[in-house]
């Protein structure tokens, strides 16, 4: 039997790569004899680096210093393809980098995000893919373009502090972004606009420590820096309206204002892994996340790998820390069943402990299930 494996990460607890190679061991103990083919996904958030790199083994993959949210050293990566690099914005922006009482979206910056992309257009990048997802900030891709040479200033032509809620206070950009004439691309299935009951601020914020306060906040601090944003000479008509300008906390605002542009990030990541050829030699389709649930049925990984399973006639199983999508929902995207962790191990708090483990076990049930 030919099983294709592509789970995107079980977040906190277990990468992509890690999932796929834990299910495989699993299933291969039990049926040695199958081929499994591992195609570990990611639509733009955590793991996106990871996931790329392997997809892409003759690329050039190097460390990069950057600042966390809270703008402490943390360590980043450019991925070198030709002239396309890719970075992961969660490294230098990524909620797991704070402690939960650190989590606050008023005070948290996109900066480190520019030392990857400077890093990348000095190895010679003409096109820089950034990945969108898991972000602690919500300031809009200020950070990030005072980082690249065009700080947000005041009234009164001073910088302003770093975090979402300055930015009630900008007046306009100091200076022009060195981008070297660089195209970027936030590759995201985040479709939230800026602004709004449907934007950043609302949508994303209270995962990020945002109060009910702070989202109002947020939310009229950005209007007033989608104003300024709206001013660039590449930026689109209609900038907070459209689809994606909220990704990553505002980042794919800034990324359309300097003339970049948004693409899906599964479908970015199907592309380069080989996905959809894979699938139509598959005769079983694995995949999975941390939780499946509502949000899963909207455009992230497992949503577009089902679907693609269903629309060639192959069955998708779901794997997940815990699943909370109704069995009706999942078989309308091309979900043929979903197994919980949380369910294999009676407890949540040994699933998130051991989701290799419990993965391994699932592979070797699900081998005796599947493969004659």
């Amino acid at each position: 039997m030919r099983v294709l494996v592509c789970p995107d990460k079980f977040a906190g607890t277990i990468s992509a790569v890690g999932a796929a190679e834990a299910f495989a061991e699993g299933w291969r103990s039990e049926k040695p004899g199958d081929e499994l083919v591992l195609r570990p996904l990611s639509d733009g958030g955590p793991g996106f680096g990871e996931v790329l790199a392997a997809a892409l083994p003759d690329a050039k993959r190097f460390a990069v210093p950057a600042t966390d949210p809270l703008g402490r050293p943390v360590e980043g990566h450019v991925l070198l393809d030709g002239e396309t690099a890719y970075v992961e914005s969660a490294e230098a922006c990524g909620l797991h980098l704070l402690a939960e009482a650190e989590r606050d979206p008023k005070h948290t910056t996109t900066f480190g995000l520019g030392s990857l992309v400077l890093a990348a257009l000095e190895a010679g990048a003409r096109e820089v893919v950034i990945g969108l997802g898991g972000s602690a900030t919500n300031d809009g891709g200020a950070g990030f373009l005072a980082a690249v040479g065009a700080a947000p200033l005041d009234a009164a032509g001073y910088a302003l502090p770093y975090g979402g809620a300055a930015l009630a206070g900008v007046a306009a950009l100091g200076g022009e972004p060195r981008l070297r004439g660089a195209t970027l691309v936030a590759a995201t299935d985040v479709d939230s606009p800026l602004l709004g009951l449907h934007g950043a601020s609302a949508v994303y914020g209270p995962q990020k420590g945002a109060g009910r306060e702070d989202v109002f906040v947020l939310d009229g601090a950005l209007t007033r820096f989608a104003e300024v944003l709206g001013g660039l000479p590449a930026a689109p008509a209609g900038l907070a309206g459209l689809p994606g300008a909220g990704a990553a906390g505002g980042l794919g605002a800034a990324i359309l204002a300097l003339g970049g542009r948004v693409e899906s990030g599964i479908g970015l990541v199907r592309r380069l892994t080989g996905l959809d050829a894979e699938l139509e030699e598959a005769g079983l389709v694995v995949t999975g996340e941390g939780s499946f649930d509502e949000q899963s049925l909207r455009g992230k990984v497992v949503a577009g790998v089902a679907n693609a399973a269903r629309d060639l006639g192959v069955p998708c199983v779901v794997l997940a820390g815990r699943v909370d999508a109704g069995r009706r929902e999942a078989a309308s995207i091309g979900v043929t069943e979903a197994h919980s962790l949380v369910e294999h191990f009676g407890s949540v708090a040994t699933a998130l402990a051991r989701p290799g483990d419990g993965l391994r076990e699932l592979g070797r049930r699900l081998a005796r299930q599947w493969s004659r």
